[in-house]
């Protein structure tokens, strides 16, 4: 399959199976349908993990994007019901170069199609995925379109018209579309050392399992949650989750948050939990580029030098000062965290209230584990705070 140019009245693709992605910048690439047929709009982003791809499509932080997969061979582990990160699949869609014939696990339950299929994705196959990977790179990320059966018959150029009437992710307020409605509580392994509220704005379930594993109990609150719901219940510390949207619109999250650090409670945030950090600190946020996503960027931690290789997943960042400590409306804060590749800010430390943040994910689902030190950074806090 390969790429299509756009012609007045042409249809964009003929057959029965064949599909297409059209990009903003008009740009298209054909191929095959996949999982659910019919059509599907977001920001067009991809991810650079060799494995964890059932991780992937159920992660919240990826509501309204439509993911193209780097690594040609997606799929040969099948799907189970063990790995999924939350209740469904959050992507808008998916695009592949050449996903397994078969699934070939002991742990599969059934495969990557059919599971895709099931969840209403639309998604498309047999496309240079390398060719769309640089084209975002160059070009930045945008907004984007999957059609398959009776919607890639009709013309290119009302496809095209499609996508550029879809909404863009800057201003885009999607937290709360996939938080918890209701609270729930995940008990502590064994004998509970501390209780935690944690901010849904997008958790992952292995979040609070790494912090059941440290004796940490976690109450997830809806991410409307107010700070009287959040001081109701008693916690010791707060977490804030990662999420998808622009923190920009995360006005309400803030505003919890700079009432937390008011009372000095301990306040670990993780991706978008960083940057409603950041922006509660006085820090502006931004668009990146093409984002981080994948579980092998490179992280320098500044304090010890140590570089860590960490799963990623945010389309804006942070803007703050690499040059050492600042003052913020709560005392002085400096970068933590670097990324290698571009410099953009991956953590947040403040150095008079008890409060930090990381840009990335440690709970790591499906990997790496360099940052799991940062699940005992936050109980070590919360213990020297209860002390204090």
């Amino acid at each position: 399959m390969g790429e299509e140019s756009f012609a007045d009245g042409t249809p964009a693709v003929t057959g029965r199976d064949g599909a297409v992605l059209v990009l903003e910048d008009g740009r298209t690439f054909r191929g095959e349908r996949y999982g659910a047929v019919g059509e599907t709009f977001g920001e067009i982003v991809f991810a650079t993990g060799m494995t964890g791809y059932q991780e992937t499509l159920t992660d919240p932080s990826y509501h309204r994007q439509i993911v193209v997969m780097t690594a040609p061979h997606i799929g040969n582990t099948g799907v189970n019901t063990d790995d999924p990160e939350s209740r469904r699949v959050w992507v808008a869609g998916y695009v592949l170069r050449d996903p397994a014939r078969r699934a070939s696990s002991w742990r599969s339950t059934g495969d990557l199609d059919g599971y895709l299929r099931d969840q209403g994705v639309v998604s498309i196959r047999s496309v240079d995925t390398r060719a769309v990977t640089r084209h975002i790179r160059e070009r930045g990320a945008m907004r984007a379109g999957v059609f398959s059966g009776d919607a890639a018959r009709r013309p290119a150029e009302t496809l095209h018209e499609a996508v550029l009437g879809s909404p863009a992710m800057v201003g885009a307020q999607l937290c709360e579309e996939v938080s918890t409605a209701e609270p729930y509580v995940v008990p502590a392994d064994g004998g509970r050392r501390f209780r935690i509220a944690a901010l849904d704005l997008g958790i992952k379930s292995m979040t609070p399992r790494r912090l059941a594993e440290r004796g940490v109990e976690t109450h997830v609150l809806p991410a409307a949650a107010g700070i009287d719901d959040v001081l109701a219940v008693e916690p010791d510390g707060v977490f804030l989750a990662n999420g998808p949207g622009d923190p920009a619109t995360a006005d309400a999250q803030v505003e919890l948050v700079r009432g937390l650090l008011d009372r000095r409670v301990p306040v670990f945030g993780i991706c978008f939990g960083n940057q409603v950090l950041g922006r509660a600190l006085g820090f502006g946020t931004y668009k990146l580029r093409y984002g981080h996503r994948g579980i092998n960027q490179p992280v320098r931690d500044l304090a010890t030098g140590r570089v860590e290789v960490t799963a990623h997943n945010h389309g804006f960042a942070v803007e703050a000062p690499l040059s050492g400590p600042v003052d913020t409306p709560y005392g002085r804060a400096e970068v933590s965290h670097v990324c290698l590749n571009d410099d953009v800010v991956e953590g947040l430390r403040c150095l008079d209230v008890p409060a930090f943040s990381v840009q990335y994910h440690p709970e790591a689902a499906a990997g790496p584990h360099d940052a799991a030190y940062l699940f005992d950074r936050f109980r070590d806090l919360m213990e020297t705070t209860a002390d204090a």
